[in-house]
C-alpha cells in the first residue's frame, strides 16, 4: 500500500516538473538559451519518474496491465529525456574550443533521437494514465482530458521533429508552445496538487470494500456459529436420551 509519505514526495515532485517543464519553454522558445534548456530538460525528467511511480500506485487497481505498460513506457520516456538533457547540458557547460561540424551537430541524438523518449514514449503513457483517470475515481476526469491534451501535442511535436525538423515550423512550434507553456504546466501542477493534498484514494476504497465485506461475513459466521451450536445440542440430548 502506498503511503502518504510518499504521496507528498511525487506531489512535490509533480509540482517542480511542472515548474521546470515551463522554464524550459521559456528559455528554449523564448531566451534561446542551450544551457538552461538543457538544464530544466534534465530535471523535467528526472522529477518525473516518481510521479509516473505515483500515478501507477494510484490507478493500478483500475486496470493492472495497462497501468504497469503506461509505468515502463513513462520511466523509459522521463529518463530519456534526462539523458538527453543530461548530455546537451554536459556539452553546453564545456563547449569544445573546436565545435564539431555542422553536420555531426545536426544527428539525431543517439539515446533519444528526434525525441523519440522525450515526446513520442511520454505521450504513450500521458495517453494510457489519462485513459485510466477518466475511467476510475481516484482523479478528477478533467486531469485526465488535459492528460490527452498533452499526450496528442506531445505525439504532434514527435511527428513534426521526425519529418519537418525545422523547429519554426507552424506544425512545430504551435504544439511547443501549448503543451510548453500551458497544458504540460497545467497538468503536472494540477497533478502535484492532487498528490499532496489528498490521501490516496486506493487505500480509502480499499476500506470501504473491506469494511461491506466483513459487513456482509459477520452475519453469515454468526448463523454458521449458530447452526453448529444448534446440531451440538441436538446431539447432547440425544446422547443424553
Amino acid at each position: 500500500m502506498q503511503t502518504k509519505s510518499y504521496e507528498r514526495f511525487a506531489g512535490f515532485c509533480a509540482t517542480v516538473a511542472g515548474i521546470c517543464a515551463f522554464l524550459y519553454a521559456v528559455s528554449f522558445i523564448v531566451l534561446r538559451s542551450a544551457l538552461l534548456s538543457s538544464l530544466f530538460l534534465t530535471l523535467v525528467g528526472l522529477f518525473a519518474t516518481p510521479v509516473f511511480v505515483a500515478l501507477y500506485h494510484r490507478l493500478r487497481q483500475t486496470e493492472m496491465a495497462f497501468a504497469l505498460w503506461a509505468l515502463i513506457v513513462g520511466m523509459t520516456g522521463a529518463v530519456g529525456t534526462a539523458i538527453h538533457g543530461g548530455y546537451d547540458l554536459a556539452y553546453n557547460v564545456n563547449i569544445p574550443a573546436t565545435p564539431p561540424p555542422f553536420e555531426v551537430l545536426a544527428l539525431p541524438n543517439q539515446v533519444d533521437p528526434r525525441g523519440l523518449l522525450t515526446f513520442g514514449f511520454t505521450a504513450i503513457a500521458l495517453f494510457v494514465f489519462s485513459g485510466l483517470i477518466t475511467r476510475s475515481r481516484v482523479f478528477s476526469h478533467a486531469l485526465g482530458y488535459v492528460g490527452y491534451v498533452s499526450a496528442i501535442l506531445l505525439a504532434i511535436l514527435y511527428l513534426g521533429r521526425l519529418i519537418i525538423l525545422d523547429p519554426a515550423n507552424p506544425v512545430i512550434l504551435g504544439p511547443a508552445l501549448l503543451n510548453g507553456f500551458i497544458v504540460g504546466p497545467i497538468w503536472y501542477l494540477w497533478l502535484g496538487a492532487a498528490l499532496w493534498q489528498h490521501a490516496p484514494m486506493v487505500a480509502v476504497e480499499f476500506r470501504g470494500v473491506e469494511r461491506r465485506v466483513r459487513e456482509r461475513r459477520e452475519p453469515a459466521m454468526a448463523d454458521a456459529y449458530s447452526g453448529v451450536e444448534r446440531r451440538m445440542g441436538e446431539r447432547r440430548q440425544a446422547q443424553m436420551g
